[in-house]
């Protein structure tokens, strides 16, 4: 995607709607210093320039009974075209992995996965992630708290 030309109230509307996606966009406009038609107007034009990727509620993990976070440092055997794709299809495919980036180095998948307990954990890891044919090796870290949780980056305004 190329970069798209962001005015100062294009920012305003970014910024807002990245600290609160469920602002009104009348309350939206009044923050941006415009009247809310152009302000929806202006909102739209972000998403179908994938600027705006979409909105989501963030939802406590433990309130929901998955009390383990566990990031998982993949190693593949093959690192043809192919196979990346094979398993970036795959990690879409497990609900319990929650974030799936692709690195330079020594690790080439770190995986954010989420576990009702340390034994539900393991047992992903030897049924789904290490059953796999081109994962050569798994280095997993427990984490013991999140101590930032900030989605989005910086803007300027």
């Amino acid at each position: 995607m190329s970069r798209t030309k962001l005015d100062k109230i294009d920012r305003k509307i970014l910024k807002n709607l990245q600290d609160n996606g469920r602002m009104t966009n009348v309350d939206l406009a009044k923050n941006a210093g415009i009247s809310a038609p152009p302000c929806l107007r202006r909102v739209r034009v972000l998403e179908e320039n994938g600027l705006i990727k979409g909105y989501h509620a963030r939802i406590n993990h433990n309130a929901l009974g998955y009390g383990v976070t566990v990031f998982a440092q993949v190693k593949l055997e093959n690192h043809g075209d192919s196979e990346l794709k094979k398993f970036e299809q795959r990690a879409q495919d497990w609900d319990r992995v929650r974030e799936c980036w692709m690195l330079t180095g020594e690790t080439d998948f770190l995986l954010k996965i989420v576990a009702k307990d340390w034994d539900d954990y393991q047992s992903f890891l030897t049924d789904e992630l290490t059953a796999l044919p081109n994962v050569s090796g798994v280095k997993s870290s427990l984490s013991i708290r999140a101590t930032k949780e900030k989605p989005g980056v910086p803007i300027e305004g």
